[in-house]
């Protein structure tokens, strides 16, 4: 993804569209197994091999990021091709979600060295992968509207 978009080289016309869920697949190397940033055998673990990778792909991206999509990730995929795999979002609240959904959100809203950015108009719940009946129930908008707000308050997006 950088290499495209240092290849274009036109940031004012051609931007990122962040997605924590799917981003969370660059570092897994789930579609480029070469650009992976974690190993194949990675441990959840080892929280601090991963907050290093989401430091290493937000440094990258960020600068080119024109919005961001708050979601969550069980770091599993969906899709058969060597291309076309996409991450299976799960709820905020889900147990085998893999992001700390407020502490990595922060790779994105704020710089190398930890300030606040502001660099992007928009954040968003992405939830694209679920079910009516799931965007239906009361509580789920419950748990997605607190975890927006934990995001906003702790990045200072208000």
């Amino acid at each position: 993804m950088v290499q495209l978009l240092e290849l274009v080289n036109r940031p004012e016309m051609l931007g990122f569209q962040a997605d924590m869920a799917h981003t969370l697949l660059f570092t897994l190397g789930y579609n480029a197994p070469e650009d992976r940033l974690l190993p194949e055998q990675f441990v959840w673990s080892r929280q601090d091999q991963f907050e290093h990778s989401l430091r290493l792909l937000t440094n990258a991206l960020r600068p080119w990021t024109i919005d961001l999509h708050i979601a969550q990730n069980d770091a599993t995929v969906k899709g058969s091709g060597s291309h076309d795999k996409t991450g299976r979002h799960c709820l905020p609240n889900d147990p085998s979600g893999k992001l700390n959904i407020v502490r990595d959100s922060g790779y994105w809203m704020r710089n190398e060295k930890g300030e606040r950015t502001r660099a992007f108009e928009h954040i968003c719940w992405d939830g694209c992968m679920f079910s009516n009946s799931v965007m239906m129930d009361q509580r789920t908008w419950s748990n997605i509207l607190a975890t927006m707000i934990a995001v906003r308050q702790a990045h200072g997006w208000d």
